[in-house]
């Protein structure tokens, strides 16, 4: 609810009416990502499937769980994750400049999870030796992403291009609210998308997966609630004159419809049986 906001039926809403709600959504999306991330940040990457299930049955309401369980890193209920601390770097950058500025991302993004930052701790270490001794887990403190500690090298050697090209991860799909928020409805709105996600990754198969959803969060946000999403990004990926068109976006296309085909089964049906990462 708090992603896509109240519908507003537009043959009786007026211009304003509809920019209004629009607005609401695109808040709604920033505050929803935010709020999810610190609801699901104590549960976060526990690969144990049985122990998660242990975790969730205890409590009837799972969100905002007082104790980490969290096998990595441990943070007080309530902050961020990785995710939503990029997400909120990006945010805080747009804000300030009013737009896009790739520059000011770049830099505020070294800032914020650079030396000297709460990321930087020895297990951080974008550059720690191989086969020195590994700290214990979880550690006390957040989680720096891969993604994050090759962006760290290449912006630190003087790179053009600081965004990782190997990390295939979602990181650029959870932080994706504030970007497509600004410029949902503007013809430059996937131009933009990439460049802000290309800061820290640059793997062509994390760019196009970023840009589909994208493509999502805002037909959400300019229709709100509609049973039409799916199709209609799967129209815009079809469309041989769509806007900043990927070699991958077939393949998109193709993970798209399996998951719509598989709309019907239930989570554990599905994971790890089918969607292993997940």
């Amino acid at each position: 609810g708090l992603a896509t906001g109240s519908a507003v039926n537009p043959g009786s809403a007026s211009p304003t009416q509809m920019a209004l709600a629009c607005e609401e959504r695109a808040v709604g999306a920033i505050i929803g990502a935010a709020v999810a991330d610190a609801a699901a940040q104590p549960l976060h990457w526990i690969y144990d499937l049985q122990k998660l299930d242990a975790l969730v049955s205890q409590e009837p309401c799972p969100e905002f769980r007082p104790q980490s369980a969290n096998p990595f890193y441990r943070r007080d209920t309530g902050q961020q994750s990785g995710y939503g601390d990029q997400a909120f770097v990006l945010l805080e950058s747009l804000a300030e400049c009013g737009g896009l500025n790739v520059d000011d991302l770049t830099q505020r993004t070294y800032k914020f999870f650079g030396p000297g930052s709460e990321y930087d701790t020895p297990v951080n270490n974008p550059n720690r030796p191989k086969g020195a001794p590994r700290t214990p887990l979880p550690i006390e403190g957040p989680w720096r992403h891969a993604s994050l500690k090759r962006f760290l090298q290449n912006f630190e050697a003087g790179m053009t291009e600081t965004g990782c090209d190997l990390d295939n991860q979602m990181d650029g799909i959870t932080k994706l609210a504030p970007i497509v928020a600004l410029y949902a409805g503007k013809p430059e709105m996937l131009e933009k998308v990439e460049q802000a996600i290309s800061v820290t990754q640059n793997y062509e198969g994390c760019v196009s997966e970023t840009l589909a959803a994208a493509r999502f969060l805002e037909y959400y946000i300019l229709h709100g609630p509609d049973p039409k999403a799916l199709k209609a990004v799967l129209e815009q990926l079809e469309d041989d004159n769509r806007v900043n068109p990927k070699d991958l976006d077939r393949t998109i296309i193709g993970h798209i419809q399996q998951v719509e085909e598989n709309l019907s089964k239930s989570p554990k049906e599905l994971m790890p049986a089918m969607f292993t990462n997940t």
